[in-house]
């Protein structure tokens, strides 16, 4: 993840994939995790010659802070205002993380063999579960069972037929 964030880091507005919001380069990089974590933070960090931004990792466990070239952690406080921040800035980015992989799982529960053909809408979609019932039963059902699903034109049954044998679906 280090590694994928600084390389946008580098590219230019003529990008096709440039986002304003990784061209400024922070000054500080907290790592969740302990020695580990860092060690792989910082590898994936020289190779994009960023010597003037901090690292630092929080390990949960013991809220233990640990920096490169020190082979202790630093204990803080446990009610120390620096201790404090650093937790939030975790749980915030906790937080953040799983409400975006929240979000790919609901939308790829969403999806279904439906959205993979060619030629099926919002209506034909509705016509085939209609008369099928289920993908498992749609998914197994003959080119003349397509052909006579009320509101698909054989034509269109004959693709759908085709586009699922093909890809080795049915």
């Amino acid at each position: 993840m280090v590694a994928r964030r600084f390389a946008r880091a580098g590219g230019s507005p003529a990008d096709a994939d440039y986002d304003e919001g990784f061209a400024a380069v922070p000054n500080l990089v907290v790592v969740d995790g302990g020695k580990g974590q860092l060690s792989a933070a910082l590898d994936a960090m020289h190779r994009y010659d960023l010597a003037r931004v901090a690292v630092i990792a929080l390990a949960k466990r013991e809220e233990e802070v640990f920096v490169p070239g020190r082979a202790r952690p630093i204990l803080l406080d446990r009610s120390s205002a620096g201790l404090q921040l650093l937790q939030r800035l975790r749980d915030e980015a906790h937080r953040f993380a799983l409400g975006y992989h929240r979000t790919r799982r609901s939308a790829e529960a969403r999806e279904s063999i439906f959205d993979e053909l060619t030629g099926v809408g919002r209506a034909r979609r509705r016509a085939l579960i209609q008369h099928f019932g289920s993908a498992e039963r749609f998914l197994g059902a003959t080119q003349e069972e397509l052909e006579g699903v009320p509101g698909i034109p054989q034509k269109t049954a004959r693709a759908i037929y085709a586009q699922l044998h093909k890809a080795g679906r049915a």
